[in-house]
C-alpha cells in the first residue's frame, strides 16, 4: 500500500510517497481504509528530529518510526475472529497514539484501542479534525484548570488545533472566555464562542492586571513570569510546552492551593481508560453540536509536503487534514469547513 514515508531528519522535503507492507488483521483487531488523516506539530517534531532530547524516543540518528500520522478517518476494511464491536462498512475515526502509521492507506488498530463510530453528519476530514486538539484541550482545562462557570479563560493561540478546541470546550464548561489570535483569524475565534478576541499583533494580554483564573497558553509563546501579572490571585497558568520553570513551578503548585500556579499536563501518558472516555465525550459533543472541527485545509495525500510546509509555518487556523479519497474536497478556515 501507498505511504508517506521519511527516512531521514529534516523539513517538509524528506517526505515521501512509497510503497510499505499492508497491516494484517489479527484476532482482535480492525483493518481500517483511511480517508482522512491529519498532520500537525507532533509530526513536524517527528519529522525534524527537534528539539534534540525528542530523539530519545523517535530515534537517535534517524525515525524509528518512518509513517507518520496518528489519527485517522475512514472505514473498516477487514476485521479480527474475535472483534465483536465493528464491521466491515463501519466508519470510524481514532488515534495509533503513542505510535505513529496513519500517513499510509490502511492502518491496524486493536478493538479495545482508541477506535470509536463516526458520529452522524460528519465527513471523514471533520471528524479526523476533532481529535488531536480536544485530546489536549479537555485534559488541560478540566483537569488542570478546573474550569466551570463563573471563570474567566484565556487561550493564546485560539485559533490553532489546540487553542481552536481550548475555546469551544471552555465555553461548553461555562466559562467566560477570551481568545488571543492574529489579525486574520479574529472572526473564526469569535464564531467558536470566545466572549472576546485579542489581536496580539495590536494588544498584549499580559497587561491585563488580576483579571483572568486561568490562561492557557496552547501554542507556549509567553512565559508563566510574562503572564503571572495577568492571573488572579488564584489563577493558574498552564502550558503546553514542557519549560524546566513551569515543571519546577507545577511541583510547588500541587503542594500549595493558593496562590498563582503554572501548570502542565502530559496527556500523551494518560490511560487508555482516561483516553477512552474523552473520545467517548468528543463523539457526544460533536453529535450535539456543541463542538465543531476546525479545518484549515484539506491537502490531497499525494501533496503531503505541501501539508507539512503549511503546518511549519506557523499560521493555520485549526487542522491540516490529509485525504486518501477523492471524494473530501478543498476546505477553508471555518468550523466544519469539510462537513
Amino acid at each position: 500500500m501507498r505511504a508517506a514515508v521519511v527516512e531521514r531528519y529534516g523539513g517538509p522535503e524528506v517526505v515521501r510517497m512509497g510503497e510499505v507492507d499492508e497491516p494484517v488483521a489479527t484476532e482482535p483487531d480492525l483493518v481500517v481504509r483511511v480517508e482522512a488523516a491529519t498532520v500537525g506539530a507532533t509530526d513536524s517534531t517527528n519529522r525534524l528530529g527537534r528539539p534534540a532530547f525528542a530523539r530519545l524516543d523517535f530515534g537517535l540518528t534517524r525515525p524509528k518510526h518512518p509513517v507518520l500520522g496518528y489519527d485517522f478517518a475512514g472505514v473498516v476494511e477487514r476485521v479480527g475472529s474475535a472483534v465483536r464491536r465493528f464491521a466491515p462498512g463501519d466508519r470510524v475515526y481514532g488515534t495509533l497514539a503513542p505510535a505513529p502509521g496513519s500517513h499510509a492507506e490502511r492502518v491496524r488498530i486493536a478493538e479495545d484501542g482508541l477506535v470509536a463510530r463516526i458520529p452522524d453528519g460528519l465527513d471523514a476530514a471533520s471528524a479526523v479534525s476533532l481529535l488531536d486538539g480536544f485530546f489536549t484541550a479537555m485534559p488541560f482545562l478540566r483537569d488542570g484548570g478546573r474550569v466551570g462557570p463563573g471563570q474567566t479563560v484565556l487561550v493564546n493561540g485560539a485559533s490553532g488545533t489546540v487553542g481552536s478546541s481550548a475555546v469551544q470546550f471552555a465555553k461548553h464548561l461555562g466559562a467566560t472566555v477570551v481568545g488571543v489570535c492574529g489579525t486574520g483569524h479574529l472572526d473564526l475565534v469569535r464564531a467558536l464562542g470566545a466572549d472576546e478576541v485579542i489581536d496580539y499583533t495590536r494588544d498584549d494580554f499580559t497587561e491585563a492586571r488580576d483579571r483572568y483564573d486561568v490562561i492557557f497558553d496552547a501554542v507556549g509563546k509567553r512565559s508563566f513570569r510574562e503572564c503571572r501579572p495577568a492571573l488572579t490571585p488564584d489563577g493558574i497558568y498552564l502550558t503546553t510546552v514542557p519549560a524546566l520553570s513551569v515543571l519546577l513551578r507545577a511541583r510547588h503548585a500541587r503542594s500549595s492551593s493558593t496562590g498563582r500556579r503554572a501548570g502542565i499536563m502530559f496527556t500523551g501518558l494518560h490511560g487508555i481508560a482516561e483516553k477512552s472516555a474523552d473520545l467517548a465525550l468528543i463523539g457526544e459533543l460533536a453529535a450535539s453540536g456543541a463542538i465543531v472541527p476546525v479545518i484549515d485545509r484539506v491537502v490531497p495525500f499525494d501533496e503531503i509536503v505541501e501539508a507539512h510546509r503549511r503546518v511549519d509555518g506557523g499560521h493555520k487556523a485549526g487542522n491540516v487534514v490529509v485525504a486518501m479519497a477523492p471524494v473530501l474536497r478543498e476546505a477553508r478556515a471555518t468550523p466544519g469547513a469539510a462537513s
